[in-house]
């Protein structure tokens, strides 16, 4: 609720008082004709500038002579009668202006004095240092690009202010160099990614965002209609479906960066629409891939990182150098869980038990086998514990409706997730090319869905037709972009790696 103190004698808010005098400065620049020029050009920015003279004194800059033309937002004014010092931000910095009446001359000075913060200036001058060093602009001209009518906050950081940061990111960028810091190191991160991949042979591709059938996750879809058409379309959970059919025309190693969509709740590590990496090649394993992501990851890390094998976060260090070790999930729930019978871990009736005696509350899976069940032990009591990196493999067939059935235990599959900081990071496998047995699991699913499962898959006839056409031995992986770019950049919710996050209300 506003306070007395929201308020002045007249009424009116600080900040719409605020507002009102900028829109009347603006008022008399439109009625001079000097509203929004679009003639001035900045030649130089402020990091290239600071690397340019890191090694010229005040003496060596004078006698340089450099004049430049700078743009950016000005960020801080202190007037000292007859000279001024502001700072401007443009996308790789901040740079310091020094404005005198002597250089500009009255008119041109007071009309600088008449600037707001977080006006859009340019300004021309020599390049020189302060007395305290400072690399600054001597200004002999500057220009007004575009008012801002709304003033920049105080304060806009820190735990309190965190949803309106999210709801507002562009001011967020604009007063927080380190959300700005967390962006441009995930668009390095994003570009290493497709370096590597690149340099391993995979070819970028684009598949459609709009299909006539979600597949390729178990998850609940975005459902739209196109009108033209006039039919039901949803928004893809995954890449994975289509990867694999261009695979099955002779494009042996893809991979595609895009967007999906999962109509799910929110979470510190989910948001509705998120960033997936799929790769599939021909004629590799899940152990191929498996090494793959290995060096994959790494090569991340070393794009934003000294080093890249041993990163921070929250508070942790994560060791990525070597092999990383690989656990069977019957193995990891088995160790978590002291007292379970090992040899009984497919035993539904026992995996029963161990959830009453552990308290869970909601009722077990529709028609759960012993798959689910010890999927759902997984996550509730070794997930979030794995401090990673580790590879959890031996995955149940009846969780794993695309992946191979593993020759030595058709029970298992021959698939891996990766997990890092107790947050699945990858998941990746062999892919199953017998179109028969993918036909069967898709009427499995179909089945679950039927009884209740919103999440099962549907069946996909045509992606069974370009099974029965040839799919050759072939391993995929999926990696979640979102959580990578968390852990490397040392972020707690993916909230603060998307520019634009879905928000409740």
């Amino acid at each position: 609720m506003s306070g007395p103190t929201d308020k002045d004698s007249s009424g009116a808010r600080p900040e719409h008082r605020l507002i009102a005098e900028r829109r009347r400065k603006l008022e008399a620049l439109r009625a001079a004709g000097w509203a929004f020029p679009n003639r001035y050009r900045p030649n130089a920015r402020a990091a290239a500038l600071r690397a340019d003279c890191a090694e010229l004194d005040a003496e060596a800059l004078s006698e340089l002579g450099r004049k430049v033309r700078v743009a950016g937002r000005l960020m801080s004014q202190r007037r000292m009668g007859r000279l001024s010092f502001a700072e401007i931000q443009d996308s790789t910095g901040r740079l310091q202006l020094m404005l005198s009446r002597a250089v500009m001359g009255e008119e041109a000075y007071s009309d600088a004095a008449a600037l707001d913060l977080g006006d859009i200036v340019w300004a021309s001058g020599a390049l020189m240092r302060t007395r305290a060093g400072e690399l600054s602009v001597e200004v002999s001209e500057v220009a007004l690009l575009t008012k801002a009518l709304r003033p920049l906050p105080e304060k806009f950081h820190g735990l309190t202010d965190r949803e309106q940061r999210y709801r507002r990111r562009y001011v967020d960028l604009i007063v927080n160099r380190e959300s700005r810091e967390v962006f441009e190191r995930r668009a390095r991160i994003t570009s290493a990614l497709r370096e590597f991949l690149g340099r391993r042979g995979f070819m970028e591709v684009e598949t459609p965002i709009m299909q006539p059938i979600p597949g390729g996750a178990a998850a609940r879809p975005f459902a739209t209609h196109h009108h033209a058409l006039d039919r039901g379309l949803y928004l893809r959970v995954a890449l994975e479906l289509h990867l694999k059919r261009l695979v099955v025309g002779g494009m042996e190693r893809v991979f595609e960066i895009n967007r999906c969509f999962r109509n799910e709740g929110l979470s510190t590590q989910h948001n509705p629409e998120f960033t997936m990496l799929e790769a599939y090649q021909a004629y590799a394993d899940y152990n191929d891939f498996m090494r793959l992501t290995e060096e994959m990851i790494r090569a991340a890390a070393e794009a934003v990182l000294p080093g890249g094998a041993k990163v921070a976060y929250q508070g942790k260090t994560y060791d990525l150098a070597g092999e990383w070790p690989r656990l069977s999930m019957e193995q990891a729930v088995a160790e978590r869980n002291p007292g379970m019978d090992a040899a009984r871990l497919r035993d539904p009736g026992h995996l029963l038990e161990w959830r009453e005696r552990l308290g869970f509350e909601n009722e077990p899976p529709a028609n759960a086998g012993w798959g689910k069940l010890l999927a759902e032990l997984f996550d509730r009591t070794v997930e979030d514990k794995l401090a990673g990196p580790v590879f959890i493999t031996g995955h149940p067939a009846e969780i794993s409706p695309l992946s191979r059935a593993s020759d030595g235990d058709p029970e298992v599959t021959d698939r891996y997730e990766l997990y890092i900081a107790g947050r699945e990071l990858v998941n990746g496998f062999s892919e199953l090319n017998d179109a028969e047995d993918q036909a069967r699991r898709f009427r499995e699913q179909a089945a679950l869905r039927e009884e209740g499962d919103d999440e099962a898959m549907r069946y996909d006839e045509d992606f069974v037709a370009a099974l029965e056409y040839g799919l050759p031995p072939t391993a995929g992986l999926g990696l979640g972009v979102d959580r990578l770019v968390m852990f490397l950049t040392d972020q707690p919710a993916i909230r603060d790696v998307l520019l634009f996050p879905q928000l409740r209300g």
